[in-house]
C-alpha cells in the first residue's frame, strides 16, 4: 500500500501513534499540531487523505479546518478522529468521508484509512 496521508492533532502522542502505526502500513504520513493555516498546508503536502481531530487545542476546531478543506477541495476523503462520539451528529461534522472514535485499538483507523485511500485512487483515475 501507498499513499500519503496528514494527520492533524494537537496531542503529539496521537500524531506520533498514528504515524507510526500508519507507516507501518506503508504510508507516508505528514503531521500537524493544527496550529498552520490548513490550505497552504494541504497545497505543501498534497495529502490522499487527512485524518482530522475534531478537539484541537486552543481556539481551533478540526470541524471549521473540515469547512475549509471542503470549501477548497470537495474530492480529498477526510476522516474525523475524536475522543467524543457526540459530535458525529454535528451537522458540520457531515462533511467528512468518515468518522473514527480514538481507541487505543487502531483497527478501526486503519480501516478507515484503507476505505478513504481507496476512494482518493479511484477518484484520481
Amino acid at each position: 500500500m501507498s499513499g500519503k496521508i496528514l494527520v492533524v492533532d494537537d496531542e503529539k502522542h496521537i500524531r506520533m501513534l498514528y504515524q507510526e502505526e500508519l507507516e507501518g502500513e506503508g504510508y507516508q504520513v505528514v503531521v500537524s499540531d493544527g496550529e498552520d493555516d490548513i490550505l497552504p498546508l494541504l497545497e505543501k503536502v498534497s495529502p490522499d487523505v487527512v485524518v482530522l481531530d475534531i478537539k484541537l487545542g486552543g481556539n481551533r476546531s478540526g470541524l471549521d479546518l473540515l469547512q475549509e478543506i471542503r470549501g477548497k477541495d470537495q474530492a480529498i476523503p477526510v476522516i474525523l478522529s475524536t475522543a467524543y462520539d457526540s459530535f458525529q451528529h454535528d451537522l458540520k461534522s457531515i462533511a467528512a468521508d468518515y468518522y473514527v472514535v480514538k481507541s487505543v485499538d487502531l483497527g478501526e483507523l486503519k480501516s478507515k484509512v484503507a476505505q478513504a485511500m481507496a476512494k482518493a485512487t479511484a477518484a484520481a483515475s
